[in-house]
């Protein structure tokens, strides 16, 4: 109660504010209207080929979400994993983690070390300095390279306020919220000041999360499923198991996190622009909680396991030029750097050597584009291209005496460096105007790997270099056709493609539950999606439905599977007789699925939002046997019901997730079979509310009811169980 009041108090102190945070999806029926920046270049959605769901920043103050990951998963439209709290794997269409790309602000977030199973890296964006977010499906590679297999997040941070009059205009928004599963206490501060020409914005969020307590209300056939019964605590120096004193709060769950950003905007003229964007964000220790409660021959098997801060800096340029008189009428170009540090530490239970291994990469990229209008024709070229230089320490310290012994890297300990480049074209044709438009692109790709192994006493690897480099191709052909206003059929067929980076190829990690031992396999070659989609869209002014169906080949897929190290497939490690497995390119894989969204105006001031989403993957493994795929999310989506008037807003809502039953698990491990029940994971459904109310032109007040019935359950592949009954209470100022 002391952070609530103290968050009430701060807010009231320092600021006014309008609630200013109004729902779109009343207003989705008229698609034209909407402008995407997923060309590169802002185009109408009604023009674009590709699947695209956007999520403006009136959507997102409007679900006031922890993290954004939680904002994603509360579209009702991305499945998202979690391993513990402080994290949330985004998953689209099947694909997650490096076969996903993020991009902030047109900086490529994916990089060198993302790894195949699950990433929390997401949540280093501050979803409350967020304009917009628009989330493409499906293969994206020919305009966003590398990575884009099952599509592509792209972030879009706010824009400091220029002023139209002579002068130095001065604005701000403060936002303070609380939340009760997980005692969370969160500020946000930003204010903008700009002339004329120059403006620049300065954007602060902390958040203080507590443990996090899952739901009492129990599925009767697991009612002990995902119970923290005990904990490890160490007491005078020597580990002990703790009963907890209540089992529905899964001890070492909390952290702290802040974001900073700064933003500076140079406009010397109406069609130029120049802009600075400097973001940093890290945190304090996160517990690794899966691991945390994993067992070892009937006991707790860890004493501690947390990830390090994780940092993230970014700085980068970019030029925009619009309306020019030369060849091109627009063009876009930057350069940025980013730094990166993680870490991982463990230690197993009344053990004295304390596992540290951190990973620092520096990366500069750069792009440069240009668009051409011409009648019915638009085209867009450009290149980019990105460098990675990794590097990877590891120690074991010896917590009664401090001492430093060697121990074994993440990855490659004589460093590794990456560098991708590329050249892509895309032309827009408008056959007949508002009627008949097709999408056309090809992209060529070249990506350089080389990793050095210098100390091979750990693990006698046959190898001490292991070098790559590709050449990839990868396009998209769509046919839009709207024979009326009210109709939308598109047909839009995309090649993707993904080079192995130094997690594919240089990784030693033991995955979940230490039944096996990852090791590097220097033969990987880059994996290739080829892709269909159709969508049909009906809209009139009461109702718009949307179905797309999609089916993805995937070949050259790469895939856990048992494998030899100098004719062993097995070995001792850390005292276990672990597996052998290496990432490696199984022959073939497919994946369909379809989606649908219903939007309905019910009656005056009143709208129905309703989306599902399926999906089905499987590969084909030995003597040609399919398998299921990893990552394959069950069925889930969301049915809203929205009532909005005047200074008034509320939502009742739903969140729903399919069973996913064992036999559909893949065997590669990556869907965390150990942490889900003997059957699987069992269907769930939560019922919440969500108010909002402006109290003042400057002040509005929002408060939230999340899983009303306290249902116990958890997600898909996830290690941690989901929040229990939450109130939400969000109060939000401007000036």
């Amino acid at each position: 109660m002391k952070q609530l009041a103290l968050l009430l108090f701060t807010s009231i102190a320092l600021g006014h504010t309008s609630y200013a945070q109004e729902q779109d999806s009343v207003e989705q029926f008229q698609l034209k209207e909407f402008v995407f920046s997923a060309n590169k270049f802002n185009e109408k959605k009604d023009n674009i080929a590709q699947k695209i769901t956007l999520i403006t920043n009136k959507e997102i103050s409007w679900q006031m979400p922890q993290t954004s990951a939680t904002m994603l998963e509360q579209s009702g439209n991305v499945f998202v994993q979690r391993s513990q709290m402080g994290g949330g794997s985004p998953n689209l269409r099947g694909f997650e983690a490096s076969r996903v790309l993020l991009i902030v602000d047109g900086v490529r977030m994916n990089n060198a070390i993302y790894r195949g199973g699950h990433l929390q890296n997401v949540i280093t964006i501050d979803n409350n300095l967020l304009d917009r977010v628009e989330v493409l499906y499906g293969p994206s590679s020919t305009l966003y390279g590398s990575d884009a297999l099952g599509g592509v997040m792209l972030f879009k941070t706010r824009n400091p306020k220029l002023n139209d009059k002579d002068g130095v205009a001065i604005s701000g928004n403060v936002m303070t919220r609380y939340s009760s599963a997980n005692t969370e206490g969160t500020g946000h501060i930003d204010f903008s000041i700009g002339t004329r020409k120059f403006a620049a914005l300065t954007s602060v969020t902390y958040s203080d999360f507590g443990d996090l307590r899952q739901g009492d209300n129990r599925n009767p056939f697991y009612g002990d499923f995902g119970l923290r019964k005990t904990y490890a605590e160490a007491q005078n120096g020597t580990d002990r198991v703790v009963v907890n004193s209540d089992p529905n709060v899964q001890k070492f769950t909390g952290y702290k996190q802040i974001d900073l950003m700064e933003k500076m905007i140079y406009k010397p003229k109406s069609n130029l622009t120049h802009a600075l964007n400097i973001q940093y964000s890290t945190s304090s220790n996160i517990p690794r909680y899966d691991r945390l409660s994993e067992e070892r021959n009937g006991a707790l098997r860890y004493a501690q396991w947390y990830y390090g801060p994780q940092e993230r800096l970014l700085l980068g340029y970019q030029f925009d030029g619009e309306s020019l008189t030369g060849f091109f009428d627009e063009v876009k170009g930057g350069v940025n750097y980013q730094a990166i540090k993680e870490s991982r530490h463990n230690r197993s239970l009344n053990a004295v050597k304390l596992n540290h291994r951190t990973e620092q990469l520096n990366v500069v990229g750069y792009n440069l584009d240009f668009r051409k209008k011409m009648r019915k024709n638009e085209v867009t070229i450009g290149t980019d291209g990105q460098f990675n230089n990794v590097s990877s320490t590891a120690y074991a310290e010896n917590i009664m005496t401090g001492a430093h012994t060697p121990l074994d890297t993440r990855y490659p300990d004589g460093g590794s460096k990456m560098y991708y480049g590329a050249v892509y074209a895309q032309h827009l044709y408008k056959v007949i105007p508002d009627k008949l438009v097709t999408n056309a692109g090809i992209r060529l790709n070249y990506v350089n790997l080389r990793s050095n192994f210098k100390d091979t006493s750990f693990f006698a690897f046959p190898f001490t270099t292991a070098i790559q480099e590709h050449l990839a191709w990868s396009g998209n052909l769509g046919i839009i056709y709207m024979p009326t206003q009210k109709w939308r059929f598109v047909l839009n067929g995309a090649t993707g493609f993904r080079s192995p980076n130094v997690d594919d190829l240089g990784k030693v990690f033991e995955s979940a539950g230490g039944i096996s031992l990852v090791v590097p396999n220097p033969n990987l070659k880059p994996e290739y999606t080829y892709n269909v989609d159709l969508t049909g869209v009906y809209r009139n002014e009461q109702l718009q439905l949307e179905v797309t169906g999609f089916y993805t080949w995937l070949r050259n897929a790469i895939v856990q599977d048992f494998y030899t190290l100098n004719g062993k497939d097995s070995l001792v490690y850390e005292g276990q007789t672990t597996a052998i497995v290496a990432n490696q390119n199984k022959a073939k894989a497919y994946i369909y699925g379809v989606s649908a969204a219903l939007t309905i105006k019910l009656v005056p001031h009143t709208s129905l939002y309703s989306t599902i989403n399926y999906t089905r993957g499987r590969y084909f493994g030995v003597n040609n046997a399919e398998v299921p795929l990893d990552h394959i999310p069950p069925v889930f989506g969301k049915t809203s019901i929205i009532y909005e008037q005047k200074k008034f807003r509320g939502e009742f809502y739903a969140l729903y997730n399919g069973w996913k039953r064992i036999a559909e698990y893949s065997p590669s491990g990556e869907d965390n079979q150990k942490y889900a029940t003997v059957n699987g994971m069992p269907a769930w459904c939560t019922l919440n509310l969500r108010t909002g109310y402006q109290v003042h032109k400057n002040m509005s007040v929002q408060m939230a009811l999340e899983n009303i019935l306290d249902q116990n359950y958890r997600v898909f592949a996830s290690g941690i169980s989901a929040p229990g009954r939450n109130f939400v209470l969000t109060v939000r100022a401007n000036f």
